[in-house]
């Protein structure tokens, strides 16, 4: 790892000095293993490892069920309930892949606002950052298609919904929502793009991860002090690290096993707790739900996209200014779009020299709003539309906009941090230094 001094993987004579000079797999490895790791990383840091443990499983589980899966309008929802009635293991294969998307999903958001509260964003990582944002931009796009495979009632008015709004997007916009549909509405050609896409997109995911990782590799992990590792030599970083095997590899998986108890229990007693009772019925053109929602995992954003209506100010004004190009619809989709890149652009937004959240005080009780509002943004997205739950949406919704571009620049300005210790491992013996020393 570039930076900070360590060990680097030594060939022996014989084959592993002619398969390292033909293709060091072996010296990835070990640097990957044995790559020194800051000593005080606390439990905010497993969430790497469950996702890399989700995406394996969907994608294996994915694999398998493609096998069984028809992708046609007439066959579709026969094709599920085939897996499940008739296909060896295909409930469990079912449940596997439908709840490893709500874990998936859970474990990326502890993920992220991890590295939003410790600071992760911040230089040397943004490019690190920027990468992990655009997986998560991925895995949205491949849990709504993968939403639509069922063919339920839900899977079809979402698709239908949401496709609708790439038709706000002046000038292209129906000839992309055209393109999606593969025709002027939700039919066959659409699901079969969908199952395409669906299938393919995990691979793309895959990639990038193994991007996501290489980059932090590069920098080297953050933790929850900010402070760096020193890169003086190889005896103090030794000092503030400890090596990625056994320590945090051990801990990663006894996590993990605690993570895997509780998700096992929701496949084997309440697999369907989280789905739609709508999306069980076969997709009906002729009859539309009640209320269309997406599933759980993005109900803030599908609130923040229903939320700016013909009746909000600030969607009059921009409409205004705009000579009308820029309708409530439109808006919607751009306050949508923007909510995920305004996380995006967090290493730019934040002006704290302090990288860490644990030592910033005003900053702390902000970030605890966000994860507030970020639940109530969801509550807002699974309710039926009424008066209550639009001004609920909006306060919501301007908060989110407010801490990323208002907030951040501003407590970078404003706020006095507390003293940071000096290095790692004065944060370390501050914790669990023994007390006969």
């Amino acid at each position: 790892m570039a930076g900070i001094p360590h060990d680097h993987y030594e060939p022996k004579p014989g084959f592993q000095t002619w398969l390292h000079s033909r293709l060091p797999i072996v010296s990835v490895l070990y640097d990957t293993l044995f790559i020194p790791t800051p000593k005080n990383l606390n439990w905010m840091w497993i969430w790497g490892i469950v996702l890399t443990f989700c995406l394996a499983m969907q994608i294996v589980t994915g694999v398998v069920l493609a096998m069984h899966y028809t992708p046609n309008v007439e066959m579709a929802f026969g094709s599920v309930e085939h897996i499940m009635r008739d296909v060896n293991g295909g409930v469990m294969l079912r449940y596997l892949h439908a709840n490893g998307a709500s874990l998936f999903f859970f474990a990326v958001y502890c993920h992220i606002f991890r590295g939003l509260y410790y600071g992760s964003y911040k230089a040397p990582r943004e490019v690190t950052w920027v990468i992990g944002m655009i997986i998560y931009f991925l895995m949205i796009a491949t849990a709504f298609m993968g939403y639509v495979l069922p063919w339920g009632q839900m899977s079809f008015w979402g698709a239908t919904v949401i496709t609708g709004l790439f038709s706000a997007i002046p000038g292209i916009g129906e000839t992309i929502q055209h393109w999606l549909l593969g025709g002027f509405a939700v039919d066959n050609p659409t699901l079969n793009r969908f199952f395409s896409l669906h299938y393919l997109l995990p691979f793309v995911i895959a990639a990038l991860v193994g991007v996501h990782i290489w980059a932090f590799h590069t920098t080297g992990n953050n933790n929850p002090t900010g402070v760096e590792v020193r890169r003086g030599s190889k005896a103090e970083a030794e000092k503030d690290t400890l090596p990625f095997w056994p320590y945090f590899v051990i801990k990663d998986l006894f996590a993990l096993c605690i993570i895997l108890m509780l998700f096992f229990a929701v496949v084997g007693f309440m697999p369907n707790y989280l789905g739609d009772p709508d999306n069980y019925i076969q997709a009906n053109p002729l009859a539309t739900p009640a209320h269309i929602v997406p599933e759980w995992y993005l109900l803030p954003f599908y609130a923040i996209l229903r939320t700016f209506d013909n009746t909000v100010w600030a969607v009059q004004l921009v409409h205004f200014l705009t000579f009308g190009i820029v309708d409530s619809k439109l808006f919607g989709v751009l306050a949508m779009g923007g909510a995920i890149l305004a996380m995006a652009l967090a290493p730019w937004l934040d002006t704290s020299s302090v990288r860490s959240g644990r030592y910033r005080p005003m900053f702390k009780w902000y970030f605890a709003m966000l994860v507030v509002d970020f639940v109530v943004l969801m509550w807002c997205g699974s309710q039926v539309p009424s008066n209550l739950t639009s001004w609920i949406g909006l306060i919501a919704s301007t908060y989110w906009f407010a801490y990323f571009f208002v907030i951040l620049p501003l407590l970078g300005v404003l706020e006095k941090p507390l003293l940071q210790p000096a290095t790692i491992e004065e944060d370390f013996k501050s914790h669990y230094a023994d007390p006969a020393e």
